[in-house]
């Protein structure tokens, strides 16, 4: 009975990380938005009436691109994976081995003693295998991020997400990453595909999500911590 107890214990704790690892946090730390205190504040000038104000960054010969903490990049996601893989195995042996009478021999007119204690060994192994796997993915659209950090080598950080309700659910876009300010464009965008260490997560919650996750039971079933 102990162990019954035990059993059901561990599964219902296995149930319950399964459960809890399939939901997904809405106010994730690695994704949050760049705090106040971390962008310089501006000074408040006085009005000159001069069209330069020290209080504004304003660039009269370059492109308004994002360059320090608190500026916003746009990524245009264009991302696009296709990949196929075919494995075929064929392995065959088989061994044969025939041993003589080794101690007595053949008698002297030719004809073999009584005690013959010749034996034949043999053996056969096979074995074949058979795998293909295809796998395409894509993802269109855009997300506007922040600058979280400068790096020392003039790189910027940026992280970001963007939440979109629609009917009964939930659906985000999460993107961090690191970015060359020479690869962002004239009118402040940069693809997705020149983000450097690239983490970028799409998914969503609600009812339309949860009926498309297997249930718990069945993941443990297909887990690799069921022996059979």
């Amino acid at each position: 009975m102990n162990r019954v107890s035990n059993f059901l214990i561990t599964l219902a704790a296995l149930a319950l990380l399964a459960g809890c690892s399939g939901i997904p946090k809405e106010d994730h730390p690695d994704y949050a938005p760049v705090e106040l205190a971390a962008v310089p504040e501006m000074e408040n000038a006085v009005p000159t009436g001069s069209i330069y104000q020290s209080s504004r960054n304003m660039s009269l010969f370059e492109d308004v691109k994002a360059r320090q903490v608190g500026d916003i990049v746009t990524v245009v996601l264009a991302e696009a994976t296709d990949a196929a893989k075919t494995s075929d195995t064929s392995l065959d042996k088989t061994n044969s081995n025939v041993i003589t009478n080794p101690i007595f021999g053949a008698g002297a007119d030719g004809v073999g003693t009584d005690l013959d204690l010749g034996f034949d060994l043999s053996s056969s192994s096979a074995f074949e295998g058979d795998s293909a796997s295809n796998q395409s993915n894509s993802l269109q659209g855009s997300i506007a991020v922040t600058v979280a950090r400068v790096l020392p080598g003039g790189n910027l950080y940026v992280q970001g997400e963007k939440w979109i309700h629609i009917n009964q659910g939930d659906e985000y876009i999460r993107l961090k990453g690191i970015i060359r300010p020479e690869d962002i464009a004239s009118n402040n965008t940069i693809l997705s595909t020149k983000v450097a260490d690239a983490r970028i997560s799409y998914g969503g919650t609600g009812a339309p999500a949860e009926v498309n996750m297997v249930g718990w039971l069945s993941r443990f079933f297909m887990s690799p911590l069921w022996p059979f």
